[in-house]
């Protein structure tokens, strides 16, 4: 047995998909296609369907809560907004976004000629649709957490379910990949940072989704039978709310921080330093899932009135080894990764492209995010049970999302044999980033002011209904910067013909050449768009960057 599968949807891939005839064929070939890179796009465009819809569902909270007082819309069917939100947040976008990079782009770095098991990653995608649908259904029909229809509470916990198998899924194909499929002579430690962390990620949905699929059995049988053991409907999020924040939500995002931890060499023109260092840096990260695998209390530290004294010094002990192995790691990998970024870079004259400013915007939020995470359990700070909680989950999901777009206008000319133009993508990285602190930081200030979690109502002295009104506005622009980078790059990425030329359109994309960027990994070294087998001969690696080693030997010969 092995780990690639032959396809039968070759023709038209290495081309224009306008090769293909009518539409029910193109559909046809898309919705049954064994081909990584297309895979990998259905995976990324649902999950900014996801991101778009959440971001509307974020406007709607925003609009209830920036009054404070009054309930704008159905009481009853507030909850249930929550809940989509903050399940829109890391089930509709934050993981399937690093699954679907991954699975578009690991197999090029690899040198590899398919992914591993891709039409087990297909499958993936249909179960995570299936479940996400099933899991909207069921939240509009009065279902979720404390949702008083028992069918759609048994539907949503079917659905989430039903999504988690498929991320799962997905997640084991590109972990394969990563370890059976490499080039001749790419070793472990040659594999591109952008894999490595695709690895990582996928490594840690492996241990912590398994998890919740067995919480989500439990409590499906327990709430269709005697509901006496987790607490019915209304005891459902204290056994899943674990996977739906931090630190969990950390190794989901973890491929965007491998996004620009891969373009920081790139930008400053030099070869990677310690690249064992960066490794860790990455694996560090990845800890984070590893608080679902132990179920450790990570969220709360009862550190209360104590001070700094040493009373009860066991405990407090016993209680900081898992928030530092948990939470502060992962902070550190993210350092790590970045400093070594800058000790390389040292003395250099960057040349800043739009990729890279969307990559290292995305992990600046997410290092915010997570330095967050390290404040909340404090029990002394009194944020637990408030929205600072709920601002450095966005700050992750949406620094994420950034460090994501980041990686689909760098590797564009290798999925579409385009470029997006580079000043409205960093228009659009600098309008994401105004989105992401204007959703994210005035809850901050909002948790140390006691405001709520997951409630319309809220009386606290300050400025309550500015911090609600920016928060509404952050959400309105990261929805403006999500529509406005899919109408450009729909506009960019157009299809071309066979020959390679313009499919009639003036306004598209240019063709870029097999190597726009000056980049350093072996995808560089196949033409864009890449053939359906990505590679027109098996390469053979000598070294961790391969393109940058060709283009020296041209040189110096």
């Amino acid at each position: 047995m092995t780990t690639i599968e032959s396809s039968p949807d070759a023709v038209g891939a290495a081309g224009g998909e306008s090769a293909i005839g009518s539409f029910p064929v193109v559909a046809a070939a898309w919705l049954t296609s064994t081909d990584h890179k297309r895979i990998g796009r259905l995976f990324l465009g649902g999950s900014f369907v996801g991101l778009a819809a959440t971001a509307v569902i974020g406007l709607l909270l925003g609009i209830e809560r920036v009054d404070g007082g009054e309930v704008l819309f159905d009481i009853n069917a507030i909850p249930q907004l929550f809940q989509l939100h903050r399940f829109g947040l890391i089930s509709f976008t934050l993981i399937p976004l690093g699954i679907g990079l991954s699975i578009a782009v690991v197999p090029f770095q690899l040198g590899a000629r398919s992914l591993a098991f891709p039409r087990l990653a297909l499958a993936g995608f249909y179960g995570w649709v299936g479940g996400l649908v099933l899991v909207v259904v069921a939240l509009a029909n009065n279902g979720g957490i404390g949702g008083g229809d028992p069918d759609m509470v048994d539907l949503f916990l079917a659905g989430h379910g039903l999504m988690a198998l498929g991320l799962i899924a997905a997640a084991a194909s590109i972990a394969t990949s990563v370890l059976t499929t490499r080039a001749p002579g790419m070793s472990m430690r040659r594999v591109p940072l952008f894999s490595w962390s695709a690895l990582v990620s996928a490594i840690g949905v492996l241990l912590s989704l398994p998890v919740l699929v067995g919480a989500l059995v439990f409590l499906f049988v327990d709430h269709r039978n005697a509901r006496a053991v987790f607490g019915g409907n209304e005891g459902i999020g204290n056994w899943i709310g674990w996977a739906f924040t931090q630190p969990v939500s950390y190794v989901f995002a973890l491929p965007a921080i491998g996004v620009a931890a891969e373009l920081l060499p790139v930008t400053f023109a030099r070869r990677q330093v310690m690249r064992g260092v960066v490794y860790t840096g990455l694996a560090l990260v990845g800890v984070g899932a590893l608080s679902a695998v132990t179920q450790q209390n990570v969220h709360n530290l009862p550190w209360s009135g104590s001070g700094l004294d040493t009373d009860q010094l066991g405990t407090k002990f016993d209680d900081f080894v898992p928030f530092a192995l948990f939470n502060l790691l992962p902070v550190l990998g993210v350092l790590i990764v970045m400093a070594v970024g800058a000790l390389g870079a040292k003395g250099a004259r960057p040349s800043i492209t739009s990729p890279f400013l969307f990559g290292f915007l995305g992990v600046g939020m997410i290092l915010v995010g997570m330095l967050g995470g390290v404040l909340y359990p404090i029990d002394d700070l009194g944020l637990q049970g408030t929205v600072f909680e709920e601002g450095a989950l966005v700050y992750v999901v949406y620094g994420a999302v950034l460090g994501i777009m980041g990686g689909v206008v760098f590797w564009a000319p290798k999925l579409w044999g385009r470029t997006v133009p580079d000043k409205p993508a960093m228009g659009l990285a600098g309008l994401g980033l105004i989105a992401t602190v204007l959703a994210s930081l005035p809850y901050y200030a909002a948790g140390f002011a006691d405001q709520p979690a997951a409630s319309p109502t809220y009386d606290y002295d300050g400025p309550a209904e500015l911090w609600n009104a920016l928060v509404l506005v952050g959400h309105g622009l990261m929805l403006l910067t999500v529509l406005a980078f899919a109408g450009l790059a729909t506009k960019a990425l157009r299809t071309i013909d066979d020959a390679g030329g313009d499919a009639g359109d003036d306004d598209a994309g240019d063709a870029p050449g097999d190597d726009p960027w000056d980049a350093h990994t072996i995808e560089w070294t196949t033409t864009s768009p890449a053939p359906f087998d990505n590679f027109a001969e098996v390469p053979v690696v000598t070294s961790a960057e391969p393109a940058l080693d060709r283009k020296s030997l041209e040189l110096s010969s």
